[in-house]
């Protein structure tokens, strides 16, 4: 039988193989041992494929499949309209995509919320059918029981406190949380509420620089912020936010730093039009380059600096930082319901 690769005279062929200097794939233990060694983490969002491959490629240390692709991948209003089994499709292009980094799958809203059993069948699914290596879910201590019936399952969990999208009707919109004294030193309850439970790292969404710090410098896990200053033990972005794949005059958070134009490029291309190698040549050249510069920023910690932070009040902090002192660690009976 003849030895040469398979000739194709159709555009549907695969994406193409990982790259050559294929890394060590990135465990619980590879992110405690970066944690331990004040090493940051980086965590960057894919929706497919394409954008898997990319991220991976590019050296992040995380890849989260997080509900925000109802938005940015099936266009969308908000994060509570998409279901479980939109998640799990594609969290399963995510997972052939990625060889290196480490995933998490999102389990959106409705999926997890009724009871415990209910959240450990979702987490379940997303692990054997989206083939994640880890979930993540939204809630302070009021989801601590929750978490510990998935961690006892043998299931990773990632936590989810500060702003928390998905109850963005019960907190008044997508407000900065932690701002005042009341509102960190919760804060700091439900951090410690998640790491008894046993999650392994939790997110911390648009927090105060300065608070984020001081909940991250309490913990004995890591933290990964998006919003929340560069004293957290890690970051995440929304990939196609980070890299421009969208329209001029599109709303950003403030935490979000732009380091591309993939909408740019692409319109250039398409317009162009020379041919499709041109154009996924560009695409994917730009993406890299994009994706390189965020590893590179968060890494030296230059990204997120106080541009791209929230501020609390001196005298929220002063007190805060006070208090924080007397608040302790909680244990399981602390949340039992």
């Amino acid at each position: 039988m003849s030895s040469q690769p398979q000739v194709r005279h159709s555009s549907h062929s695969p994406m193409g193989d990982p790259a050559i200097n294929q890394r060590k794939k990135v465990t619980i233990h590879t992110l405690h041992s970066m944690y331990s060694k004040k090493e940051p983490i980086t965590m960057l969002t894919a929706h497919d494929f394409p954008s898997a491959h990319v991220a991976d490629a590019a050296g992040m240390d995380m890849i989260l499949v997080g509900d925000s692709l109802a938005m940015v991948a099936l266009g969308m209003e908000d994060t509570s309209e998409v279901v479980l089994d939109d998640m799990i499709l594609h969290c399963r292009s995510v997972a052939r995509a990625t060889k290196g980094a480490f995933t998490v799958g999102d389990l959106p809203m409705g999926t997890y919320e009724i009871s415990p059993s209910q959240a450990l069948m979702s987490a379940i699914r997303v692990i054997k059918e989206g083939r994640m290596s880890s979930i993540k879910l939204e809630g302070g201590a009021c989801m601590a029981s929750t978490i510990r019936t998935i961690t006892r399952a043998g299931i990773p969990v990632l936590g989810h406190i500060g702003l928390t999208p998905q109850r963005q009707h019960f907190l008044g919109g997508f407000r900065v949380q932690g701002k005042t004294t009341a509102s960190a030193l919760n804060l700091l309850r439900d951090a410690y509420a998640l790491q008894d439970a046993g999650c392994f790292g939790m997110v911390l969404e648009a927090v105060p620089a300065e608070v984020a710090q001081i909940v991250t410098s309490k913990l004995k896990i890591p933290t990964i912020g998006i919003g929340a200053g560069n004293g957290c033990s890690g970051q995440v972005l929304v990939q196609v936010d980070m890299t421009g794949h969208f329209p001029p005059g599109r709303f950003l958070p403030k935490f979000v730093k732009k380091y591309g134009d993939v909408w740019g490029e692409s319109m250039k291309a398409i317009t162009q039009y020379k041919g499709i190698y041109s154009f996924l040549s560009i695409v994917y050249m730009q993406r890299t380059a994009n994706i390189y510069g965020i590893i590179e920023e968060v890494k030296t910690r230059e990204y997120p600096g106080p541009e791209y932070s929230y501020p609390i009040p001196k005298d929220q902090l002063v007190e805060f930082e006070k208090l924080a002192e007397n608040i302790r660690p909680c244990t399981e009976t602390d949340y039992k319901d």
